[in-house]
């Protein structure tokens, strides 16, 4: 999402604008032309571990994601940055700068050697995942799998600190990227992302359901909140037997949401929606009494923005930056707590004139203060003195 919002708007400003992508392709606006580095896609294969043939022995990036994947890594950022490094290397003159969207991997790091500027976003330090992950599993195996996979940790750590050039999304992740990666505030700026407030919009030929819920949390990720949020549903049934929860999202076949589920026995109040465009969601937020999202941590919150911009009532934690993005114009709960989940729903769902009010004002606040026009202007003022630093010196 960031990369087709972000890309757009820089393109309309006029920059020309590249993105460099391994799979899974991003959607991108036709303004912006799409260069792909194909990797072994090992996640789309039916069987990872047949999926190496000799040609890959050739080189030491696809044996390397296929080894560490099979073992349970996950090798993508390492392996990108080496394929995008050879890439640059070869086209350097074509571009006055980068813009890196997390990968944090050393063959990026290396771009300013090739007389790159180098700009990186850092949504969130992903060690926040990894601590939530922890503490929502006490079995030992599952930890050591997860262990493992956030072994890529070590080299984006490592990376942040070199980097002269930061952005982030928002205070509570310049804050935690500062801790948690150990790097100077003063190298971290702020520009916060933007919402398409004419894509997620109203639709007032939707009549708002009288008692359903949306959610766009990603079902099996213990850092979305799902874990809090199915048990503040079963409450909820007591009191609203007609309840319906719409889940823009798939879950793990006999994985820890599904599970959850069906020892709750909430089956038959929940819906799962997965692979829908933008206009399918939409059209779900305007038929939806209200949004929720139970996130335990989210660098920025865009589905509590889409929402917002939908004129959809809101109900959030206050997980990382939340609060943020939410303000006064959605109510705000403490994270990891279904008590206070159910409690907030409830009330929402017996006063119909508050939940218009918020309303109201999530789409005001969305389109005063939340804009990828904005966005991208901050960026390109960023890049043009980046240029002429490196043109000065």
């Amino acid at each position: 999402m960031y990369l087709k919002y972000v890309s757009r708007a820089l393109a309309a400003l006029g920059h020309r604008v590249h993105v460099i992508s391994g799979e899974p392709y991003p959607e991108l606006d036709p303004s912006v032309e799409l260069i792909k580095l194909p990797g072994l896609n090992l996640f789309d294969e039916a069987s990872p571990a047949r999926a190496l043939r000799p040609r890959h022995l050739k080189s030491f990036t696809d044996t390397f994601e296929w080894a560490s994947m099979v073992s349970g890594g996950f090798p993508e950022p390492y392996t990108f940055g080496r394929r995008v490094y050879q890439y640059l290397r070869a086209h350097a003159g074509d571009y006055d700068i980068v813009h890196d969207n997390q990968t944090l991997s050393w063959g990026v790091a290396r771009l300013p050697r090739l007389g790159l500027p180098l700009v990186t976003t850092i949504h969130h330090p992903i060690t926040k995942d990894l601590e939530i992950a922890l503490a929502n599993t006490d079995e030992w195996d599952m930890r050591l799998l997860i262990r493992r996979w956030h072994l890529f940790l070590r080299m984006q750590t490592r990376v942040a600190r070199r980097l002269a050039h930061i952005v982030t999304v928002s205070e509570r992740a310049k804050a935690d990227i500062a801790r948690d990666f150990e790097v100077d505030p003063a190298r971290i700026q702020v520009v916060y992302n933007g919402v398409d407030c004419d894509e997620f919009r109203p639709l007032p030929d939707i009549c708002r359901a009288p008692c359903k819920l949306i959610t766009t949390a990603s079902a099996d990720q213990p850092l979305k909140g799902t874990q809090h949020l199915i048990p503040a549903l079963k409450t909820l049934v007591a009191e609203f037997p007609e309840l319906r929860m719409t889940f823009i999202g798939k879950p793990k076949p006999e994985g820890a949401t599904e599970k959850l589920i069906n020892d709750l026995g909430v089956g038959g109040h929940i819906e799962f929606l997965h692979g829908v465009g933008t206009a399918e969601i939409v059209a779900r937020y305007a038929e939806s009494t209200l949004a929720v999202v139970p996130s335990e941590y989210e660098g920025f919150g865009l589905p509590a923005a889409e929402a917002m911009a939908c004129s959809v009532p809101v109900v959030s934690t206050d997980g990382g930056a939340l609060p943020e993005v939410v303000g006064d114009a959605g109510i705000v709960v403490p994270h990891s707590n279904p008590t206070a989940l159910a409690q907030a729903i409830a009330a929402l769902l017996r006063d119909p004139a508050r939940r218009h009010a918020l309303g109201n004002a999530g789409r005001v606040r969305m389109t005063r203060e939340f804009d990828w026009q904005k966005t991208a202007q901050t960026l390109s003022a960023h890049y043009h003195d980046l240029i002429k630093a490196r043109v000065a010196a």
